[in-house]
């Protein structure tokens, strides 16, 4: 059996393509090299198995899994729940296969200055889960480095690395398609369309629906959202009360929208599934305050967060290829659609 070689800074040099005194800089912690650059020496030494480098990731695999911190504040905040569900997922995922995730919050200015939390020196790491809608340069950074990465939840097109989202556009598609299956064909949209690629995609399922079914979209039934959820309450009044008449249904975006759809309809005498049928998005674990139950998409967090970690478990190296993978979301039929009687 042949001896297995026995890695060297010079290894590291020629797989990074700088000089052996930058290596020797860089694992030493010296001045004379950006952090950037450290960071990219120190994982390339663990993934090789230089020194005591392979030493310590034999001792301990860790995931890093990068959380902005406006997603784990109970403040203001209706979709804390789905996103606490999704981070703890994945800490289960990951503790399953024998690793070990680490929850590292980053905060607005961390973003927006590009820091990277002090993790990413201070322990060995096999890779890094980026979860919930970071900034796009924020993203890039990471994507930069020399290590194993994996996008959860929403990405930019332009990042061509491994991916994991729910079927957005599937899911969409289907819950307009359940909408026009129980007699609807006046179906509005409510909902953002380009302020992450997941809202986007949901825009397009509902669209593609509408097209399978050769129903024409009356735009002014749809409130498309371009800058979050600020005033969402306030845009979808203004909305309803410019309305000469409304459709049978509307799909929202989330279930969020769904619910304030809801009750901005019950202001103004107008009950839900009666004489307005709502279908939201993501399943949300909350009930109206009259009650109301919503129809939605479940997004399977469980699914979701298994195969994020089995994605980035699967790469052995920086990948730059686009691979996505999408898991389907369950229709859930409860009490806010009711039955029509189609005029077609």
């Amino acid at each position: 059996m042949a001896r297995k070689k026995k890695i060297s800074m010079q290894d590291i040099a020629e797989k990074l393509q700088i000089s052996k005194n930058a290596v020797s800089l860089a694992l030493q912690n010296k001045k004379g090299v950006s952090d950037e650059l450290r960071l990219q020496v120190i994982n390339t030494a663990k993934q090789l198995g230089y020194g005591h480098f392979a030493e310590k990731e034999s001792l301990v695999s860790n995931i890093l899994v990068i959380v902005p911190e406006r997603i784990m504040s109970y403040q203001d905040n209706d979709h804390f729940q789905f996103f606490h569900d999704m981070i703890w997922g994945l800490e289960k995922s990951i503790r399953k296969k024998g690793l070990n995730a680490v929850i590292t919050p980053i905060d607005q200015e961390m973003e927006k200055d590009l820091i990277l939390p002090g993790v990413f020196k201070d322990i060995p790491y096999h890779g890094v889960i980026l979860f919930g809608i970071v900034d796009k340069e924020y993203a890039r950074l990471i994507w930069e480095m020399d290590i194993p990465l994996v996008i959860l939840d929403s990405y930019y097109r332009d990042l061509s690395c491994p991916v994991v989202t729910s079927s957005n556009i599937e899911g969409a598609c289907e819950a307009v398609s359940y909408l026009i299956s129980e007699g609807h064909r006046d179906i509005g949209f409510i909902g953002p369309t380009n302020l992450t690629t997941s809202h986007e995609e949901r825009w397009f399922g509902y669209w593609l629906a509408m097209q399978n079914h050769k129903l024409r979209i009356n735009d002014l039934f749809c409130l498309k959202f371009s800058d979050g959820f600020h005033d969402t309450e306030k845009e979808i009044a203004a909305f309803l009360d410019g309305l000469e008449k409304m459709p049978s249904a509307f799909f929202c975006g989330n279930d969020r929208i769904a619910y304030i759809l809801s009750q901005q309809l019950r202001q103004r005498n107008l009950l839900v599934p009666d004489d307005i049928s709502i279908a939201g998005f993501d399943d949300l674990h909350y009930v109206e305050e009259a009650g109301l139950k919503m129809t939605t998409m479940r997004v399977e967090k469980a699914e979701v967060c298994d195969a994020a970690a089995s994605l980035l478990l699967s790469i052995t190296d920086r990948n730059r290829e686009t691979v996505r993978v999408y898991v389907p979301p369950t229709l859930v039929v409860r009490e806010s659609v009711r039955r029509v009687q189609s005029t077609n």
